[in-house]
């Protein structure tokens, strides 16, 4: 198979073959199914035409080359729900007389080299939930017409917040009904693929309580509404168990976070809403903080467990850009089963459930006819150990063969200069450093009023 691609095309991806075979010693069609051993995949352009036992190939195809890893095995692409293209954005040289001119196309820049980053890794398709600029839906479009290599992307330019609430840095703070509507209006004109929504406040951002829900449930319900009006899915950021809560009731269609944090900055999981949540159908992403009080030995996905257990659809989201860079997807993945939750279902969140969760459950997510073909190659089975996972021989996206960058082995205990903003060991200190502060502010009157939670509308 040739590297080389025609003029016009993206380098490093293939040029759309007339087909071609991958064939491997094991084929995971999807992880909640038995493996398939001696295992074969039929690409044809951009699509999957078979998939199955190599022995049983149809014979138009007999004849298309063949890519053999007989040690490996196929599996569907894996999918990523939760990134921030272009947080690593770098400063502008003190030599650029305005750096502001230049903001736009950094953001974009460096948007590209997170998502190939995680191509790298073997993530197929993204979910941008933040980005300034609609950074992440000139991406989209670039990699969709072949100009660049990289995961599909679905898109959600800047999230919805209120004036100096979480993320009000990226551009669109709400403060009414009619705001709110107009905002989502704006992002469907600009492209975007899914509305994400600050509905509490956030550790990163100074002067918004985690816990504190940002907008009541009559807010959410109209930002829902005009969402789904206009075809668009729906994600909240909520940390606090009030914040879920009136997600929950606006009829939200996906949750970041979900970390039960209640008024007093205490961590209690709350059953019967999380029953709610798995009744409804609502898929969660669990990169939560870690509970407080400090739980000694817990997880970097502390309410993983719990969720499972009341029968939540959970997905392989990390927060990357903002708390895992690209190179510590897998790690996210293997925390989830630190957690307690089965291998093959932690396979399932990162495949054919994110999938379903992005609306993709009919293009990605699987290794069947008519699927688009993004499937990964991996030395070992993942089955038997997440391991698996890091040993990369092929990527396949839409049909074409990605090269992947180098990436620096991700160390879950140390700083990757260049990598992200922290590492989990440094985000736990700092967020337990500021549940502290926050829960001593919280007896004064300045920061009750600064943290104030908005009230139902009667």
């Amino acid at each position: 198979m040739t590297e080389t691609a025609p003029a016009g095309r993206a380098r490093d991806t293939q040029a759309d073959p007339p087909g071609w075979v991958i064939r491997a010693g094991q084929l995971v069609q999807r992880p909640d199914r038995r493996a398939v051993p001696d295992g074969a995949v039929v690409v044809r352009h951009s699509t999957i035409t078979w998939a199955g036992p190599a022995g049983q190939l149809p014979a138009e195809d007999r004849r298309l080359p063949v890519e053999d890893h007989p040690a490996s095995t196929i599996m569907p692409g894996l999918i990523e729900t939760h990134a921030h293209l272009g947080s690593y954005t770098p400063h502008v040289s003190q030599h650029v007389s305005d750096p502001a001119l230049l903001a736009q196309s950094l953001h974009i820049l460096s948007a590209l080299a997170t998502a190939r980053q995680l191509a790298s890794v073997g993530v197929t398709t993204v979910q941008s939930l933040g980005a300034r600029h609609y950074a992440d839906v000139a991406l989209r479009e670039a990699i969709a017409a072949g100009v660049l290599a990289g995961p599909r992307i679905l898109a959600s330019g800047a999230q919805l917040t209120t004036t100096g609430g979480h993320s009000w840095t990226n551009g669109a703070e709400v403060d009414s009904i009619d705001d709110i509507r107009r905002t989502v209006r704006r992002h469907h004109k600009a492209g975007v693929d899914v509305i994400k929504v600050m509905a509490t406040g956030g550790f990163m951002t100074p002067g918004t309580g985690p816990w504190a829900a940002q907008f009541s449930a009559e807010e959410l319900r109209a930002l829902v509404q005009e969402a789904h009006r206009l075809g668009k899915r729906t994600a909240a950021h909520a940390h606090g168990t009030e914040g879920i809560r009136r997600a929950v009731d606006a009829g939200i269609d996906y949750l970041a976070h979900a970390s039960f944090v209640d008024p007093d900055g205490v961590t209690r999981f709350d059953g019967a809403l999380a029953d709610a949540i798995a009744e409804r159908g609502i898929f969660v992403d669990t990169c939560a903080p870690p509970s407080w009080p400090p739980v000694p030995g817990e997880t970097f996905t502390p309410r993983a467990k719990q969720l499972y257990e009341h029968g939540v659809g959970l997905v392989a989201g990390h927060d990357i850009g903002a708390v895992l860079p690209p190179s510590g997807y897998t790690f996210g993945l293997k925390q989830l089963e630190a957690s307690g939750i089965p291998r093959a279902e932690v396979l399932t969140a990162a495949t054919t459930r994110a999938a379903a969760a992005l609306g993709l459950s009919e293009v990605t997510g699987e290794l069947v006819a008519g699927r688009s073909a993004d499937l990964i190659v991996v030395d070992g089975d993942p089955l038997e150990s997440l391991d698996a996972l890091d040993a990369l021989s092929r990527v396949v996206i839409g049909g074409r063969p990605f090269v992947p960058d180098q990436v620096v082995p991700f160390d879950p205990k140390g700083s990757i200069p260049g990598q992200g903003p922290d590492t989990p060991g440094r985000v736990q200190a700092s967020r337990n450093a500021r549940w502290t502060a926050h829960r001593g502010l919280r007896h004064g009157p300045a920061f009750r009023a600064r943290m104030h939670t908005p009230e139902e509308t009667p």
